[in-house]
């Protein structure tokens, strides 16, 4: 733990000197410049607290009391600009200060004027602040969200958070020390009068979201040495292996479960098909912090109001060519069984950001014909819940609301359908006539893995791999190896994707497949071409609207050969999958 305390608090540091925190810099100065000596204490103690909150207790402290992010970001702004105009107007300033200089009795004695309007000002901008978050600072905003809060996790978000609010107090002191120069020059009230206008305009800016726009802007534009100087610090072995410690592992895995020794007469016996012995594994969770229900008819969906049905709960993503091969059998299990008392359930765990719009969802949903609820799992909270890891998985809950048996990725379906019966006969229920539905199933030769365009997971790239911010690519020269690929042409990139940022960008690849798969968007969802060519030869056009997941080839059998893809000026690609 102390490990990860350091790291922690090193990461925290390194925030505070990229390009993430210019957002608030102009506030924190301006604030700090104006006052008594203790002003910039009073902020930096007043940051660190509240962004602690934001990343530790939102989720139980504020959900809890009905409020959310925009509440207290718009609570925030009003801090800022309140404050702001008590600069511009110092009238106003000395009625605010006099009230709240009266809680100096419960802190330190000696003069400290502008010390709790600098707590206030230093507290708005830690709920507003949104540094670049490595991955310490992502493990402990997802696990907050998703389990709540603990000892451990406030000790490595308050290492974090100090980290970070030295550094803002040593930039704090060192902006106070040029003021006071400013004002034994005879500028004070001009420089007050300034200090109070950049409050404002920060304000503005943030009610405008301008500065969420920056950051995206950063994101995109500006190379990971600069707005995660820690990256690497933070990937090392001994973090993941802390921050794993953290997050907790995977709770239920049915085919561990039937490989690890247990006593005789607990054994449970297997079922037919092969398929492993159902143990009961725990208490299957709820439906964690889900956002948007489809397909329910308007009641909220919850274990306990199924309680007496078997459950099935299924991981997807409308974008995973893996869970879109499952689908048909899903549905089967579904329009076979429900009668008889199974509930399917699918929770939409997005892999990419577009994927978190509910009309994108509702979109997918209808495409696929899925009749059976859907729940958004937009923040991760009941895939963390149930610990799982993978994209698709199934989860198969009994009457009594035991997890007794999963399935994780393609396949198994006999396996998976003998354990839905022998649950829905253990509860008494008659399963009657099996599906004849299966999914479509990979090519069992051996085929070209799964590959993202982003630069956060972006393997097999030639001669350069893709790199964040917008840049010109040189074309492969020669053959490419096999299950590699190449961008040429002007690219903008970020962690996720590349967009075509100019005419003649192109990919080339050489594979290993039938069936050729790419997540794609188009800039405002206007339609734009992808061109496709196999061996060098035109195949077809693919018009791209909508982000989702395209098919580019499907040919009569699993080949080698090569792939030509140009895109259009403002086309993006996510993730290649083939089959």
């Amino acid at each position: 733990m102390i490990i990860l305390l350091s790291f922690a608090l090193v990461a925290g540091a390194g925030t505070a000197v990229t390009p993430c925190v210019l957002p608030v810099l102009p506030a924190l100065l301006s604030a700090s410049a104006a006052g008594g000596r203790r002003r910039p204490v009073g902020i930096a103690i007043g940051l660190v607290v509240t962004f602690t909150i934001t990343i530790v207790g939102l989720a139980t402290v504020v959900d809890g009391v009905g409020a959310g992010s925009g509440v207290l970001r718009t609570f925030a702004v009003l801090v800022l600009f309140f404050f702001g105009v008590s600069l511009l107007v110092p009238a106003l300033g000395d009625r605010i200060e006099a009230p709240l200089s009266r809680l100096a009795r419960f802190g330190p004695k000696h003069k400290g004027l502008g010390f709790w309007s600098g707590l206030g000002v230093g507290g708005a901008l830690g709920f507003v602040m949104a540094p670049c978050a490595g991955p310490i600072l992502a493990g402990v905003i997802s696990v907050s969200a998703s389990q709540g809060t603990s000892a451990r996790l406030v000790g490595v978000g308050l290492a974090y958070a100090a980290g970070l609010g030295a550094v803002l107090l040593l930039y704090a002191l060192g902006g106070r020390r040029v003021a006071e120069r400013v004002r034994r020059a005879g500028r004070g009230p001009t420089l007050q009068r300034a200090l109070g206008g950049v409050l404002v305009v920060t304000a503005v800016v943030m009610a405008l979201s301008l500065d969420v726009r920056f950051q995206t802007a950063l994101a995109n534009h500006v190379p990971d040495a600069l707005t995660n100087p820690t990256k690497s610090l933070e990937r090392t072995g001994a973090v993941e292996d802390r921050l794993a410690d953290l997050r907790g592992r995977s709770r239920f895995d049915s085919a561990r479960a039937a490989a690890e020794p247990k006593p005789s007469a607990g054994t449970p016996a297997p079922v037919a098909d092969g398929t492993p012995p159902l143990p009961v594994l725990g208490p299957a969770p709820d439906f964690t912090n889900t956002q948007r229900e489809f397909n329910t008819g308007g009641s909220p969906v919850s274990l306990s109001r199924l309680r007496g049905r078997v459950v099935l709960i299924d991981f997807w993503t409308y974008t995973c060519i893996n869970c879109i091969r499952t689908l048909p059998f899903v549905k089967g299990l579904d329009s076979q069984y429900r009668r008889g008392g199974l509930t399917v359930v699918g929770v939409h765990t997005p892999e990419f950001a577009f994927e978190h719009d509910p009309g994108n969802v509702a979109d997918a949903i209808a495409q696929n014909g899925l009749r059976y609820p859907v729940v958004q799992d937009n923040e991760y909270g009941t895939w963390n819940a149930y610990g799982n890891q993978y994209w698709p998985a199934k989860y198969l809950i009994d009457a009594k609301g035991n997890v007794r048996y999963t399935h994780f990725g393609e396949g198994g379906e006999a396996q998976t359908e003998a354990a839905v019966r022998a649950l829905l006969a253990e509860a008494g229920r008659t399963p009657g006539a099996r599906t004849t539905a299966r999914g479509e199933q990979p090519s069992t030769e051996v085929a070209t893995p799964e590959t993202y365009l982003g630069a956060a997971r972006a393997e097999r790239w030639l001669p350069l791999p893709p790199a964040r911010g917008t840049r010109d690519y040189p074309a492969f020269r020669g053959a490419l190896p096999l299950s590699h690929f190449s961008l040429s042409g002007r690219w903008a990139v970020d962690d996720e994707s590349a967009v075509a940022a100019g005419p003649g960008a192109r990919i080339d690849a050489r594979v290993q497949a039938a069936k050729v798969f790419l997540v794609l968007s188009s800039r405002g969802d206007r339609p734009r071409r992808v061109t496709v060519k196999v061996d060098g030869r035109p195949l077809r056009t693919v018009t791209v609207t909508r982000q989702r997941l395209y098919p580019l080839v499907a040919l009569p059998r699993v080949r080698q050969f090569s792939l030509e893809l140009g895109l259009q000026a403002g086309v993006g690609g996510f993730a290649f999958t083939f089959g």
